[in-house]
């Protein structure tokens, strides 16, 4: 199955023929046989035909929505994948604390070790040592298992967190180097890069979990907040390292990009990415979501990055359906 990423401003998507149409400003034609597409993800000013969006919902197409920037505004989707069934399970085991504790455990855990691993993957090619930095996140990560509550929980995570961004903020080519994570807006090309890597990836395990018949709004970990999928939020965790912050890396000191690929806002302080960055970013994360691996512990096989979500959805359902954590098994790499 494919996806779509269209970015370039001025685009028509239609359907004509049992294919998916995508009319450029410069007179291009893109098309894609309808059978092949999955989900069509649009950046900034994109029009899709009426034709194309109803047979998005007939067939199943999903359409995701972002500003040119990557803020996420909205999808576009069928409602033949809901499951009431399963989602009063999911509700209920919404209530159960202790599988919400243990659970939030093991994706926490998964997170934090990830995170250690790509650390070491690109503090190989440095001087740098993160002997001290690594065993501090150990340290805590060791209490992580033994929390008490959520709240604790995810204080020992923000403190690794902390640790986790300043240490590789030192990893990266100088004209790169970030001291902190910056939301809303990004200050610097790296936060830039990975919260636009963070939107995309939350809006594709969003899917995943719709898809499921999962309510991607009723989550475990993070707390209800108002228009927020929080149990995409909970699932994204463990993915984040070695999906979206690996990628990043990887486009930065493989010498793919350069400084000059970004806008430098004064009033806000903001940083984005040029439109040719942004294309080479989208690509690079596509190639990566494909990418095959054997990192799932519980299957002999290797699987894409976006196969091996759904399986840990998969896995999601059996431990709500049993409200039993222990049938969940986060990916961890090594």
């Amino acid at each position: 199955m494919s996806y779509l990423y269209v970015v370039e401003q001025g685009s028509i998507i239609g359907f004509e023929n049992n294919r998916f149409n995508v009319k450029y400003k410069n007179g291009l034609l893109k098309s894609i046989p309808s059978e092949t597409l999955e989900v069509i993800e649009i950046f900034g000013k994109v029009q899709l035909t009426t034709q194309c969006m109803q047979e998005c919902l007939k067939r199943g197409v999903t359409v995701i929505f972002f500003s040119t920037k990557g803020a996420y505004y909205g999808r576009l989707e069928s409602t033949n994948h809901v499951s009431v069934k399963r989602q009063r399970k999911q509700a209920q085991a919404g209530t159960n604390e202790a599988f919400k504790l243990e659970l939030s455990k093991k994706i926490i855990n998964a997170k934090i070790k990830n995170q250690i691993v790509v650390l070491r993957r690109y503090a190989r090619n440095t001087d740098n040592s993160i002997d001290y930095p690594v065993k501090q996140i150990q340290y805590i990560n060791s209490k992580v298992l033994t929390s008490e509550s959520i709240e604790q929980l995810m204080g020992y995570e923000g403190i690794c967190a902390k640790f986790y961004f300043k240490t590789l903020g030192g990893l990266i080519k100088p004209e790169f180097k970030f001291l902190s994570r910056s939301k809303r807006p990004p200050k610097d090309p790296f936060n830039s890069m990975i919260s636009l890597g963070y939107s995309i990836l939350l809006n594709e395990i969003y899917g995943k979990l719709e898809a499921r018949g999962l309510n991607p709004y009723f989550g475990f970990m993070h707390k209800d907040r108002e228009k927020h999928p929080t149990l995409a939020s909970d699932l994204m965790e463990e993915w984040r390292a070695l999906l979206i912050d690996s990628t990043v890396m990887s486009l930065i000191n493989g010498n793919e990009i350069d400084i000059e690929g970004f806008v430098f806002s004064e009033a806000p302080k903001a940083v984005f990415l040029k439109d040719e960055t942004f294309k080479i970013y989208i690509n690079k994360l596509e190639n990566k979501l494909r990418t095959k691996n054997k990192y799932l512990s519980y299957v002999e096989y290797s699987t894409g990055f976006r196969q091996a979500i759904d399986l840990q959805i998969g896995e999601l359902i059996k431990a709500i359906e049993n409200e039993n954590a222990d049938y969940y098994k986060p990916i961890i790499i090594t």
